[in-house]
């Protein structure tokens, strides 16, 4: 009994050991972080996290800072700059946008939250009003612009990461306005027509639009500070060797932004730039996350035991001989292995266009999720057309229910462990980008629209996998490897030619007018292959425990719903 919950008390035990770095780290020096909710001006909710340095009280407020992550994104994403600000004795409100995280939606709304979240700050006793900087990243940058639009002489200083002034989505930039700003843009940037107008991020220097905001004639240069501090025209501009997404957990891009704000906002606790700790909360939260798929996969395997669950449990033949192979071709199986590896990297951008064209509605509210639903049922008809095509394999039968049943015991039981680790630690389960994060009640009734089609997905795609590759008596390490590659290597090329091509270029390989499309869905491809190879472990175990794809097809669609859900953007009244 003890050997057979191993593996998920080794994953309890990651999460513990991870979450208490993570908690550590964000609470280094006696920071305090709250989890706080507050009405905005239109009465909506929005959502922060709260930083607290212990210098900050009523008797001697400090100064503060309001960072804002980028779209689709969430508060946490941020945690590399709040933790930073933190310790040099900044209040930080870590804002989740309109329609993000744990702010109603819908996205886009009310200046994307800034005003409201710059109002926050600004009511907060521990805050000195008279020093206030606004951070925010990508769609971030334009929420806080939003809110010196409101707010033009309620703050003090700003940076953009990897963000612009004017269109799409903000006001023009002037030599006087916004106030005191450091623009943070990457010479990898994913984004460089739709925010400053250029063909390549390594030309943002010769922006006319850049110009305009610098007060120049003529090229920008980087590191040079323009203008006067003193008056609010200050100006300087930062191109770390980085990409958009990598701005996060960039420390060149986070010391620029402590450089800016201990040289535009007095009151804060002198600690040099290249001082960062933001990293082991990283870590710890990559641990807890590793930790959080050996919980379930720990916790799946105990269960099996359970009278309830046994008939799932894989049965040796009566006779005691080995389950006959099925042999297929050397042609054949690689035929389909590629085909497997690279059907879903060849649909996914005409799948994201097609997808884009659905509104977002109150029965199908989040934009992204769309995309990617369309993607997955496209990929799941090729899959049904390829199935008789694969080698046939035993099907066993009477499993569903036991199927259903342990799929759901098994998430639950991971969901309340992050439950458990938010509410010891105030983490959620992530590294950079790819992150796991608990639902809010109406993202809950969310998850329940989009948890059909993509669980469908999975039952057809795990299944045709299995048949193709999962064949009795291969080696472990062989069938994880196969599988993992099968269901990564797609994405894993896409991006090494995207990403080849920007640094080689300058720039992403585009061939639609839309300049944010193909950079935004390459971003959001990062994430897939993470996502993939967690789903090919997941199915890969499970087949060998029980000799079906369905449990692990059931566990992958609750799992892969509540992940893109919880983490992604709802653009509908919801």
């Amino acid at each position: 009994m003890h050997r057979k919950w191993s593996l998920a008390i080794t994953g309890a035990i990651l999460i513990l050991a991870g979450g208490a770095l993570a908690h550590l780290t964000q609470t280094s020096g006696g920071i305090k972080i709250n989890d706080v909710r507050f009405a905005g001006a239109k009465g909506n909710t929005m959502s922060a996290l709260l930083y607290i340095p212990p210098n900050a009280t009523a008797q001697t407020p400090a100064p503060g800072v309001l960072a804002v992550h980028g779209y689709i994104n969430s508060r946490e994403t941020q945690d590399g700059f709040a933790i930073e600000f933190a310790r040099r004795g900044y209040v930080v409100v870590a804002l989740d946008q309109t329609g993000h995280g744990y702010s109603d939606p819908p996205a886009f709304a009310n200046g994307f939250g800034g005003p409201d979240g710059l109002a926050y700050l600004r009511s907060l006793d521990i805050v000195d009003k008279n020093n206030i900087g606004l951070e925010g990243h990508s769609m971030g940058g334009w929420t806080v612009l939003a809110a010196a639009t409101a707010m033009p002489n309620d703050y003090k200083s700003m940076v953009l990461e990897g963000s612009s002034t004017g269109k799409p989505f903000a006001a023009e930039g002037s030599a006087s306005w916004p106030r005191n700003v450091a623009l943070v843009y990457a010479e990898y940037e994913e984004f460089p027509d739709l925010m400053w107008g250029v063909e390549r991020a390594r030309d943002v220097t010769q922006s006319p639009k850049l110009w305009a905001l610098f007060g120049t004639q003529g090229p920008v240069e980087p590191g040079k500070v323009y203008g006067d501090i003193a008056l609010g025209t200050a100006r300087v501009l930062y191109t770390p060797a980085t990409t958009h997404p990598d701005e996060h957990i960039s420390r060149q891009a986070i010391g620029y932004s402590l450089d800016w704000f201990a040289k535009t906002l007095q009151g804060g606790t002198p600690r040099p730039s290249d001082d960062q700790i933001w990293l082991r909360k990283e870590i710890g939260t990559l641990v807890a996350l590793v930790g959080f798929v050996a919980l379930l996969l720990g916790v799946f395997d105990g269960l099996l035991d359970a009278p309830v669950f046994s008939r799932l449990q894989l049965q040796a033949p009566a006779d005691g001989t080995a389950p006959a192979k099925v042999e297929t071709s050397a042609g054949r199986w690689w035929s389909a292995f590629l085909l497997t590896t690279f059907i879903p990297a060849l649909l996914y951008y005409p799948a994201f266009a097609l997808g884009g064209t659905l509104t977002p509605s109150r029965y199908l509210p989040q934009g992204i999720t769309n995309q990617i639903v369309v993607w997955a049922l496209l990929n799941a008809l090729i899959a049904l057309a390829l199935m008789p095509f694969a080698p046939k394999r035993a099907t066993r039968y009477g499993i569903v229910w036991p199927s259903i049943l342990i799929a759901v015991v098994s998430v639950m039981v991971g969901y309340a462990a992050l439950w458990l680790a938010d509410l010891a630690f105030k983490i959620d389960f992530r590294f950079w980008i790819v992150a796991l994060k608990l639902m809010s009640a109406k993202q809950f009734l969310i998850f329940l629209i989009y948890l059909v089609p993509l669980t469908a997905f999975f039952v057809i795609a795990l299944r045709l996998l299995h048949r193709n590759f999962s064949t009795p008596g291969a080696s472990r390490a062989a069938l994880y490897l196969t599988n993992v590659l099968a269901l990564t290597l797609g994405m894993i090329v896409l991006l090494a030619l995207q990403y080849g091509t920007l640094w080689l270029s300058g720039k992403l390989f585009n061939p639609l007018p839309d300049p944010a499309f193909v950079p935004l869905s390459t971003i959001i491809a990062i994430q897939f292959v993470p996502i993939f190879a967690i789903v090919a472990v997941i199915a890969t175990f499970t087949w060998r425990r029980t000799g079906s794809s369905l449990p692990g097809a059931l566990i992958c669609g609750l799992l892969v719903t509540w992940y893109v859900v919880a983490g992604t953007a709802t653009q509908a009244a919801f």
